[in-house]
């Protein structure tokens, strides 16, 4: 999970009804934990950890009178320190992302649909910025530029689409055929997407069984690009709890 870059983490300790509420096998679940956590990466002070009983709905979304030992949580975040009680209190500290609608417009499609009466209606989400009517986009990598007639989501008209949003929207003269899954649409006015011959990539080895080195070819799924691509070579080993380089120029690496 950390790995993956989710920085932002919750221990709920289920079924503490089957421990008859104990406070001292609360206290020994939660140290183990935070010597797990710390291994892997996470500071256990941003971390809270909540007693639960999803059976009994205990700490879910109030305070439970089973245990009373339990005086809440408390986690360090960057504008300072959170306190809460139950689970529901935990989930509502989570810092919301920024979305970066500010960014210039990128939106890989997930589908192109030809709707009798309306026409060609590319379908994907926002990644970074924002899509709306009378914007002249450029499909990456054919090439095809049009403009958007008009953005919809859940059939309902937007006046722009947001990062997260999954929109469909129309557009002029452009046939089902020029465009297909895994094209990026972008605003051909704000920095275009392009193609790239090669770029620089940060992968995670989970799990795999042999050694992977300069030559290996994967199928790179990125956003709705399906693509099959050549590692050229590898730059450096990284350790993947605190990003330090390990080794410049590995000949080999494996999970």
């Amino acid at each position: 999970v950390f790995t993956l870059a989710l920085r932002q983490l919750i221990v709920a300790v289920n079924k503490m009804d089957t421990t008859k509420w104990s406070e001292d096998r609360f206290g020994e679940i939660s140290k183990e934990t935070c010597t797990f956590i710390k291994k892997v990466g996470y500071n256990p002070k941003m971390v809270p950890m909540v007693p639960i009983s999803g059976w009994c709905g205990d700490n879910m979304l109030e305070d439970s009178p089973n245990m009373t030992w339990y005086k809440g949580w408390t986690k360090e975040t960057k504008a300072g320190v959170v306190k809460g009680k139950t689970l529901l209190d935990a989930i509502d500290a989570i810092e919301p992302p920024v979305r970066p609608s500010d960014k210039p417009l990128r939106l890989p499609l997930q589908d192109v649909y030809k709707i009798g009466g309306i026409g060609t209606v590319p379908v994907g989400r926002v990644e970074t910025g924002i899509i709306k009517a009378g914007m002249i986009v450029n499909f990456a990598p054919t090439g095809v530029i049009t403009e958007v007639k008009s953005v919809e989501m859940h059939h309902e008209q937007l006046e722009s689409g947001q990062p997260g949003d999954n929109v469909g929207f129309n557009v002029k003269n452009v046939s089902v055929k020029d465009i297909r899954r895994g094209n990026v649409a972008s605003d051909s006015k704000n920095d275009p997407a392009k193609e790239a011959a090669s770029f620089n990539a940060q992968v995670i080895i989970l799990n795999h069984p042999g050694q992977i080195g300069a030559g290996y070819a994967p199928v790179l799924d990125c956003h709705t690009a399906h693509i099959a691509c050549k590692f050229a070579e590898l730059i450096e080993k990284i350790d993947r709890r605190n990003g330090k380089v390990m080794e410049q120029n590995p000949k080999f690496v494996k999970s």
